[in-house]
């Protein structure tokens, strides 16, 4: 790929690494569809138990490319509509990736570097990156990446981020739900491992479950097909062979199967 790297360790973590650095790894059209290719696959790949997502350089993202943009400008409705379901096919792709998704933030995460970092299931960033929903100074919206956004911070945070376009630092965007974590830059790499580690220790049909479930519920009253739900699938998970296994590995004071331990 031309626009980024694939590493899967022994573990089975995927390192997914945007490799333009030259422009804070703006994303254009062929990294947006080198990066739903690059999940797709570590999706399928057996092998593959946690996707890592990180940036190359001085920056995680700076969004969108400002060539992509200009030409985006030119074009019809109907190019830039199917350019913008791209995008969303990739955030769908991340969001919705039964395998767990971290999202390793460093210097910059602007415009759709945001609503990618909001995408994944877990984001930890040093204590010197920044984060701007930086649309609105150009003259549009994050739309793409806005149903991520306030599902992440919440929509009154979403709206101010969006309506402002301000940078705000990690400990603001730790404190609203932005991130899981900050660390020191010299210690960003160890506090990747220690997510992974912590992944990989759970039943990955499990984890896929809880991804599959998560996504419909709502905040709000539990309701009788809310209930229903819940029991149809615990019912479902629980006479799998990784619950028996599971179970079997607690009773017997073991690591479980699939842990890497």
């Amino acid at each position: 790929m031309e626009t980024l790297t694939i590493a899967v360790d022994a573990r089975g973590a995927a390192h997914i690494t945007m490799t333009r650095p030259e422009v804070f790894n703006a994303f254009n059209e062929l990294m947006i569809a080198e990066l739903t290719q690059a999940v797709q696959h570590c999706r399928a790949d057996p092998g593959v138990r946690v996707i890592v997502l990180a940036g190359a350089g001085k920056a995680f993202s700076a969004g969108a490319d400002i060539d992509w943009m200009r030409r985006a400008a030119a074009a019809s409705e109907a190019a830039n509509l199917a350019d913008a379901r791209r995008f969303a096919a990739l955030l769908q792709q991340l969001a919705e990736c039964p395998k767990p998704t971290l999202a390793r933030i460093h210097g910059l995460a602007l415009g759709g570097g945001v609503g990618l970092a909001c995408a994944c299931d877990i984001a930890v960033a040093s204590s010197e990156a920044k984060f701007a929903v930086s649309e609105a100074r150009f003259g549009i919206l994050p739309a793409v990446i806005g149903p991520y956004v306030v599902n992440a911070v919440g929509t009154r945070q979403a709206r101010r981020l969006a309506l402002t376009a301000n940078r705000i630092g990690a400990g603001e965007a730790l404190q609203i739900g932005l991130l899981h974590q900050v660390v020191a830059p010299a210690e960003l790499d160890a506090a990747i491992d220690r997510w992974v580690s912590d992944l990989l220790a759970g039943g990955p049909r499990a984890q896929a479950e809880i991804k599959a479930l998560f996504a419909q519920l709502q905040v709000g009253p539990v309701t009788e097909p809310v209930r229903e739900l819940t029991a149809q699938t615990i019912a479902r998970v629980r006479s799998s062979d990784e619950a028996r296994e599971g179970f079997a590995a607690f009773v017997a004071k073991r690591p479980a199967a699939w842990s890497p331990l």
